[in-house]
């Protein structure tokens, strides 16, 4: 029990950054009835803004102009403006990092998965342009079609990679379509493929504010080392992540929040021994993962994943929730909570497993996992039973590994010329757990770039853009919208 907050029996996975090393060791991990703000007081973090100031309203310079303004460099960002581009669009994409791709560079998701329902690949379109790229120069890797099987030996061989299907109670579980990369190799492969689209790209441009005139959005203003900048355009796609655009343009949302992490990876790994430690000695195995994973306080069955590179593993944990992804106050904490979890897990590794006796800590991805935080309610929100049960949609327009996404859960209720593609799609927040990966992400994205050039090239509102021309559009540029229902559809 703490001292200073009579009845509060902290978790350590929530309280961890507020607690001194004493407290870390013996306040027990079980469920807090203290909320993280009472933890803060103990370091007296502010979180309460009592005070405000007058800012000076100034005439902004417009820098940009183009039909698709693109808001957020992300997977989802990306194919969003590759796609309104090779549909004739002259497009502008804003990213507040120094590169480009997300979560899937910058935050260091390494595994593109969620792509297939059984044996059928669902996902495609510009995410196999990212693969088969990355490919060329190794640094993509997934099983051939003749390992998808459900197989001991396979498993032991691909597992690692993150190539099984977790959603399978069988064990082991069976291998399927997913691919392990590298990030810095997204990276460039993004700003490869921007280039040769001719979209006008700035980076370093922090959203700020929407412009909003009579219920439409004509555009957005930017933060930059030079000031305020405006960039105006006759669509604008928030791929922020957050829901930044659309929350300032005034469009309803939910706000919920997950699990963040702090993912980093290890060098100098010998994965072979590693993986032989595993098969060959496995209760010896287990009761070492089950403490690693202790001291991480948190990771999915397998903590550590096979990368391109030779002796670099990827580490997608720790698992941290009961963090605000939209506070700065909680983002800092859980920078310091992610980062001595890693380093006691890193420590913990070298001194204890095989394989990892002489590995060293390679460094934590530079953007911080955060998984939910505003969720659109739009014209149509997607629920979880629509996810569990393959609810089919007449006017689905993307898909990802057995669910659809209708087009009304991309677009804001009363603001005109805004659409939205990623993680804050309209979904209720057990929903958006089950269909936020990045793959599903990307031809969300995909969709929302097709449906931008039809709505200017129709001179009609986005709205009012029929989504069976999505459905057609996309077929043409090989990506799967989710029109053709697969055999385990639900229909009604």
């Amino acid at each position: 029990m703490s001292p200073e907050f009579p009845g509060c029996t902290p978790c350590r996975c929530t309280c961890l950054p507020y607690l001194n090393a004493l407290e870390r060791d013996t306040w027990p991990l079980v469920p807090c009835s203290t909320r993280i703000t009472q933890a803060r007081k103990k370091n007296h973090v502010n979180t309460q803004h009592r005070q405000s100031v007058e800012s000076p309203s100034a005439r902004v310079p417009v820098v940009a102009q183009s039909d698709v303004v693109v808001v957020g460099g992300g997977s989802a960002g990306l194919c969003a403006a590759i796609s309104a581009a090779r549909n004739g669009c002259s497009v502008t994409v804003l990213e507040r990092y120094h590169h480009l791709g997300g979560m899937a560079s910058g935050g260091m998701v390494l595994v593109l998965d969620d792509m297939t329902n059984g044996k059928e690949i669902t996902v495609s379109g510009i995410v196999d342009e990212f693969v088969q790229r990355m490919s060329r120069e190794g640094m993509a890797v997934f099983p051939p079609e003749n390992e998808r099987i459900w197989d001991v030996e396979m498993h032991r061989k691909w597992a690692r990679w993150g190539a099984h299907d977790f959603h399978s109670s069988l064990k082991p579980q069976p291998i399927t379509y997913a691919v392990a990369f590298e990030p810095d190799c997204w990276k460039r492969t993004s700003l490869e493929l921007l280039k040769e689209n001719n979209i006008d790209l700035r980076l370093h441009s922090v959203f700020s504010e929407a412009i909003v005139e009579d219920g439409k959005v004509k555009g957005v203003i930017c933060q930059t080392n030079v000031g305020r900048q405006a960039i105006l355009g006759d669509v604008i796609v928030d791929t922020t992540g957050d829901l930044n655009v659309a929350a300032g343009a005034g469009a309803d949302f939910l706000q919920s929040k997950y699990l963040v992490s702090t993912v980093f990876r290890l060098s100098n790994v010998d994965t072979e021994e590693a993986l032989r430690f595993e098969y060959e000695s496995p209760e010896e195995y287990k009761k070492l993962d089950r403490e690693a994973r202790r001291i991480i306080g948190g990771a999915w069955a397998m903590w550590w994943m096979k990368t391109p590179i030779p002796g670099i593993v990827w580490c997608n944990c720790p698992h941290m929730p009961n963090y605000d992804g939209l506070s700065p106050e909680d983002l800092t904490a859980a920078e310091y909570d992610g980062r001595e979890r890693m380093m006691n897990l890193y420590r913990f590794a070298r001194e204890n497993l095989p394989g990892f006796q002489s590995c060293y800590m390679l460094g934590a991805a530079e953007q911080i996992g955060v998984r939910q935080t505003r969720l659109l309610r739009g014209e149509y929100v997607v629920t979880k039973e629509d996810v569990h049960e393959r609810r089919y949609f007449e006017d689905t327009v993307c898909r990802g590994r057995d669910y659809y996404t209708p087009y009304r859960a991309l677009l804001p209720k009363g603001v005109d010329q805004l659409i939205v593609a990623g993680r804050h799609y309209s979904a209720e927040p057990e929903a958006q757990r089950r269909s936020r990966e990045i793959p599903p992400c990307m031809v969300q994205g995909e969709a929302v770039g097709v449906a931008a050039a039809l709505s200017l090239q129709g001179n009609v509102a986005l709205r009012d853009v029929d989504p069976k021309a999505i459905q057609r559009q996309m077929r043409a540029q090989g990506a799967d919208p989710g029109d053709v229902p697969s055999d385990n559809a639900n229909l009604d």
